[in-house]
């Protein structure tokens, strides 16, 4: 067929079926042709796919693979250095810009090239200091007024300039609200993948062994597997990945590097920000030290009153999974997991968690973890340090009263 990725010769083909035979997707058969006695091998190329099977098991090589035109990237080489796309706000680089700049320091040591970061702005001050104190080598800054506060457009042009003129081999974005919003604008322009909200990158060689590419691992199918996507025929490799999945490096700020400024044509913006009104009462738990979390153990949202007070007592702040958000009893805005929120806090308590992988996949980077669950065998105790099998409306006032006791004493010193 026409459409096939494998092209059957009629000179060849004895008709002894050996290809039939190793086919795994039934795509081949016999028939007989008119013209021939014995009858000759035909491919249905819509159930094809091209696994060259039968290429190798034809005695007689009359079986070849179809050449097709790729597209793609023509010169490979000429992209080089892994960037992170610092992103800012009022002028202040966000953690997730160091927590990508710490793993793209490890990826560029492992590849031998610059590790570098693209910052737009403007009035950023000693920002791109601080980019090379957390690993850069060199900083592209464009401080212009048109960058001072985002814009879909203006930011998809300007960091579209700045990668088609001095070609990276590697974009890395954190996955916050500006960076889903625009970085997937960036790679259609760029004519390239996207894999979003990774949870593993890594240096490594083609399937093919012929060149280094970056191996992204993010969860697909629900959270059911994880998936490794390479893009090994367009560049920039561009990925996001979600704040507080890695965890950021201590600031050296004897570091060398070079900062330079970019002056860019932009597009109009489309948009403007008349005002901002931030919620005094917003609470951001990627941000939080301490996390109590509740989960579908706690069976109705006003048993949550255990969770705040102990959260309160220790410093902390309200997390959940999000069966909890799904049943109404709290704000999504503490849900923590693959569909809400990835945290990184010193402690984080799961009270009647069962520990979904959806769920782990958000937490399992904490510091410590406690885990409080009637089920020994739930999957939260896999992660935890520490796993308490119990009931947690017992256990949690035992913690909240030996708290108070503790206050109390030291209060009476």
């Amino acid at each position: 067929m026409a459409d096939a990725p494998i092209f059957i010769d009629p000179e060849k083909c004895k008709g002894c079926t050996k290809c039939v035979n190793n086919c795994p997707f039934g795509a081949l058969s016999m028939e007989t042709r008119p013209e021939r006695k014995q009858k000759l091998a035909v491919v249905d190329g819509g159930a094809c796919r091209a696994c060259n099977k039968c290429v190798t098991s034809c005695p007689f090589k009359a079986i070849t693979m179809v050449e097709t035109e790729k597209s793609g990237v023509s010169d490979l080489a000429a992209y080089k250095d892994i960037w992170v796309f610092a992103e800012q706000d009022g002028g202040k680089v966000l953690d997730v810009a160091f927590e990508l700049l710490a793993t793209g320091r490890k990826l560029a040591d492992k590849r031998g090239c610059r590790l570098c970061a693209a910052l737009l702005g403007h009035n950023l001050g000693d920002e791109p200091k601080r980019l090379i104190a957390g690993g850069a080598d060199v900083v592209y800054v464009a401080d212009q007024p048109e960058l001072a506060q985002y814009e879909a457009n203006v930011y998809t042009e300007a960091l579209s300039k700045l990668i088609e003129e001095h070609k990276p081999e590697v974009v890395l974005a954190g996955a916050t609200g500006v960076g889903r919003a625009f970085f997937a604008r960036v790679a259609t322009r760029c004519r390239t993948g996207l894999t979003a909200d990774c949870t593993r990158l890594e240096i490594a060689p083609s399937p093919d062994g012929k060149t280094m590419l970056l191996h992204q691992t993010r969860p697909a199918f629900g959270g059911n597997i994880m998936a490794t996507i390479m893009t090994p025929d367009h560049r920039p490799q561009m990925s996001t990945v979600r704040p507080k999945v890695f965890k950021k490096a201590e600031p050296d700020f004897s570091r060398k590097g070079e900062i330079k400024p970019e002056v860019l044509e932009l597009a109009k913006a489309c948009t403007r920000l008349v005002k901002a009104i931030r919620d005094p009462n917003a609470v951001n738990i990627q941000d939080a030290s301490i996390i109590v979390a509740g989960g579908r153990g706690l069976k109705k949202a006003e048993n949550f009153a255990l969770c705040e007070k102990l959260a309160k007592m220790l410093g902390g702040v309200v997390g959940c999974s999000r069966a909890c958000v799904d049943a109404g009893w709290i704000d999504v805005a503490h849900q923590v997991g693959q569909t809400g929120k990835t945290v990184c806090p010193k402690l984080y308590l799961a009270c009647g968690i069962s520990g979904a992988i959806q769920h782990l996949e958000g937490m399992k980077s904490s510091d410590t973890i406690i885990a409080i669950n009637s089920d020994p065998n739930a999957p939260i105790f896999g992660v935890a340090d520490l796993g308490i099998v119990g009931d947690v409306f017992e256990i949690l006032p035992q913690l909240i009263a030996a708290l108070e006791k503790e206050t109390a004493k030291q209060e009476g010193r």
